[in-house]
């Protein structure tokens, strides 16, 4: 695989027919991959909260809604049209277990539902999936291929 394109925590990165992007430690976290196929525009962003509910949101890409949106902006501003952007994920366990049963300790779960509702309401279909369970992701996308690859402990690696 070619040049590796590191994407860190709240952050996002973009590629064009070239390029691998990757971001590693998805937890709680979620990675969104968006992709323009005649354009080969890859974009993955990895998202920490759910919801921005910053004074000033200075920080768009550490959330799920305002991240998709974001990144979105900027694919569309390379001329990636939005009925052709398509999204794989990856992400959302839940790494840490919190007495009772409120969604106050499963972060993960809130993340999951908080990029499907973003993603539905943008329009952006979502192909595939890797989410939930307890374990940690690594998240690998191509820029030439739209092909995701998911890497975790003590799991076969997961292409699509």
């Amino acid at each position: 695989m070619n040049d590796k394109i590191v994407v860190g925590i709240a952050d996002m990165k973009m590629a064009t027919r070239e390029g691998m992007l990757v971001t590693y430690a998805l937890g709680s976290c979620i990675g969104i991959c968006l992709y323009d196929p005649i354009l080969h525009l890859a974009a993955l962003v990895h998202v920490m909260l759910p919801l921005n509910m910053e004074t000033g949101r200075k920080s768009p890409l550490k959330y799920a809604d305002t991240g998709i949106r974001e990144t979105l902006r900027q694919m569309e501003a390379r001329g990636a049209r939005r009925n052709r952007i398509v999204a794989k994920i990856a992400g959302g366990a839940r790494m840490f277990e919190v007495p009772g049963n409120g969604s106050l300790g499963n972060i993960g779960q809130r993340n999951i539902e908080s990029v499907h509702m973003t993603l539905k309401n943008e329009h952006v279909k979502l192909l595939r999936e890797d989410v939930g369970g307890s374990v940690a992701r690594t998240l690998l996308f191509d820029a030439a291929t739209g092909q995701a690859c998911v890497r975790s402990y003590g799991k076969p690696e997961l292409i699509f």
